[in-house]
């Protein structure tokens, strides 16, 4: 959730990123009274409190700062920050399930740690968004994946058509941090300012092994790289050092020799090709090596459209068919695995072990869940993806109701989609249409 800063705290942005744009050897030199200057630390506040995070090693949540007096709190941040005896905590590490059964690395800072990141981003961002390059999609204002999605059809669609489909293992825990204090130092020479740098990319991780004893590790300052996924300070620095890569891939040449065109989001990247991909592959994975960051190469291959298909940021690429002509036509549509995933959700979400919730309860969890799913998946051919969601949700609700009023029948004719969306208010997709008019039959 993105908070409209105060009148202050834009003016100083603004400021900051006039002179960045105007000067982009410029180096600056007075960073850290910023970050603890009283409105942005109490903005960065806001922020991160709306973000809902759970607390970090230290147990303190936001409930607890009120209790004790968030202006005295951020009073004592403040003075720590001004006097430079601030030290970060160590970061708590959980683990998220991936689709394919393993497990992702998420780093959660205190909330101390969290303000204190999020102030430096309000003074840093708008310095390192003038040297972001257009390639790069995610984290920046103004720009999202739908846009980055958006951006791949019209490279396949100008007949950019051969892909090299990239996979990076492990990207945030990868970063090198010798290499990105070097591109930090590009445009910050204020020294207080990348010694908290460091601090943040040196943070120990506190985590419970199986039998629930805490243990901390310290391999990023060990081994010398990577950046806590979670923590607001990682995006900032992930968009950085990728921009080594985007910006070395065109000025050494490679997209105007080749015809070869990087889109990025993160750590997901694809290269449109009018020439020879094996040759852009072999290129990437070469400058990948050089920047110390590692291609997977199972993941990794070339794909040629529209005969083959390939998936990004969710979508599938490739050779679709009309259901009113039956002709093939390139295009863009929510991939299988996006729509089986929501398909696990609402059936979470309709387990008949739940029945003694009220339908309202069971409804209001189903339609934001459906809503926020259609709001990203709304880009090219949509509407067998929408027809599947709406069958499931409709088939799962209707299986939860028979189970809460002991319907012995199948429940069609009492529980009909008519009747649920109208009469219990559930959100249907049928109707709707994608935005990529070239992405249609």
């Amino acid at each position: 959730m993105s908070l409209t800063p105060p009148e202050t705290v834009q003016k100083l942005r603004n400021s900051l990123h006039a002179k960045a744009k105007g000067s982009p050897g410029y180096r600056f030199y007075a960073l850290y009274d910023k970050v603890y200057r009283a409105d942005v630390p109490a903005h960065a506040c806001d922020c991160c409190k709306s973000n809902k995070g759970a607390a970090g090693v230290d147990g303190q949540t936001f409930g607890d700062i009120e209790e004790y007096g968030l202006e005295r709190w951020l009073g004592e941040l403040q003075q720590v920050l001004k006097d430079k005896s601030y030290s970060p905590s160590a970061v708590r590490r959980v683990w998220i399930p991936k689709p394919d059964g393993r497990q992702r690395p998420l780093g959660i800072p205190t909330i101390k740690d969290r303000v204190a990141q999020r102030a430096a981003v309000l003074v840093l961002e708008p310095i390192f968004e003038t040297d972001l390059l257009p390639e790069q999609y995610a984290y920046r204002a103004q720009r999202s994946a739908l846009d980055a999605v958006s951006h791949v059809q019209t490279l396949l669609q100008s007949g950019h058509s051969q892909v090299v489909d990239a996979d990076l293992s492990g990207y945030f825990d990868s970063i090198p941090h010798a290499e990105l204090l070097k591109s930090l130092a590009r445009r910050i020479s204020d020294g207080a300012m990348m010694h908290v740098l460091k601090l943040w990319l040196c943070m120990a991780v506190e985590e419970e092994d199986k039998r629930g004893r805490k243990q901390r590790t310290t391999r990023n300052p060990d081994e010398g790289k990577g950046t806590p996924q979670g923590a607001p300070i990682s995006p900032l620095l992930s968009n950085l050092y990728m921009r080594r890569f985007v910006l070395g891939w065109k000025s050494l040449g490679y997209q105007s020799r080749l015809k070869a065109f990087v889109v990025n989001y993160a750590d997901d990247l694809v290269i449109c090709c009018r020439g020879s991909a094996q040759e852009a592959l072999a290129a990437m994975r070469e400058m990948m090596s050089r920047l110390k960051l590692t291609v997977n190469q199972t993941k990794t291959r070339v794909c040629q459209v529209p005969q083959e298909t390939f998936d990004f940021l969710g979508y599938t690429f490739g050779r679709l068919w009309s259901p009113r002509t039956g002709r093939p036509y390139l295009g863009v549509c929510p991939s299988k695995k996006r729509i089986g995933r929501l398909c696990d959700k609402v059936t979470q979400a309709t387990d008949r072990r739940s029945t003694s919730r009220s339908v309202e309860e069971v409804v209001s969890d189903l339609n934001p869940m459906v809503q926020g799913w259609a709001n990203y998946f709304s880009l090219g051919s949509v509407s067998k993806a929408y027809q599947i969601v709406d069958a499931h949700v409709g088939g799962r609700l209707r299986m939860w109701l028979k189970a809460k009023h002991a319907v012995a029948c199948a429940g069609k004719k009492r529980f009909t989609d008519a009747a649920t969306a109208q009469r219990l208010g559930l959100l249907r997709l049928r109707g709707r249409k994608g935005s990529l008019p070239w992405a249609t039959a």
